[in-house]
Order: C-alpha cells, then sequence, then structure tokens
C-alpha cells in the first residue's frame, strides 16, 4: 500500500501556503486526485492509498496562490516527479516556495 501526503511553505511569509491547488497525477498525464491544501498548507491524503509501484507527478498552481496577495512569481505552477517503489510506503513531497524559487524532498 502507497499512500501521498504533501505540505507547502511559503518561505517568503514564513508561514504554510493555505489554498494551493494541487493535481496528483500519473506518468502520462491522467490526474489521480486533486484538491487545494489546508490553513496548515497540507493535504492529509492525496490519491488512494494504493498506488502502483511507477512513476507519479504532484502539479501545484502556484500562480494562482501568489495572485490572490497581488504577488508576481517567476513560478506559475510547479510539477514534482517521483517514483513509488515496490513494496508501498508512505511517499510525504513537502514544496517550499517563495516568489523566486521553490525546493522539494522526500519527507518523512
Amino acid at each position: 500500500m502507497s499512500t501521498v501526503t504533501t505540505h507547502v511553505l511559503d518561505t517568503a511569509l514564513g508561514a504554510p501556503a493555505a489554498g494551493v491547488a494541487v493535481r496528483l497525477e500519473s506518468a502520462d498525464g491522467a490526474v489521480i486526485a486533486s484538491g487545494a491544501t489546508n490553513a496548515d498548507g497540507r493535504i492529509g491524503e492525496l490519491g488512494p492509498d494504493d498506488l502502483a509501484p511507477g512513476v507519479y507527478r504532484i502539479w501545484f498552481g502556484t500562480g494562482d496562490y501568489f495572485a490572490r496577495d497581488g504577488r508576481k512569481t517567476f513560478y506559475p505552477e510547479v510539477m514534482v516527479t517521483f517514483e513509488v517503489a515496490n513494496g508501498g510506503g508512505h511517499y510525504h513531497v513537502p514544496l517550499t516556495l517563495s516568489p523566486f524559487a521553490y525546493s522539494t524532498y522526500r519527507g518523512s
């Protein structure tokens, strides 16, 4: 069994990024699940808990998030591609962002 969660932090504000649109997609672009980050910048479970091994993408709608506050951004969207391995497990894919930079890593 494999699960995916995410957490978005706005490093320019030093706060969680609430209301960021997020989509989990298969490698061929089919949308598996979608949602928006909560007040704490999190999506507790994105998609089913039985993802098959393979390559997936998480798309973040960063342009709309920044536009709500009238902030310009160099990155109107962020796409993170990752691989779910055999044997299942939990995949936490956090994103830290500012209008002109972003970073991601495999969280716990």
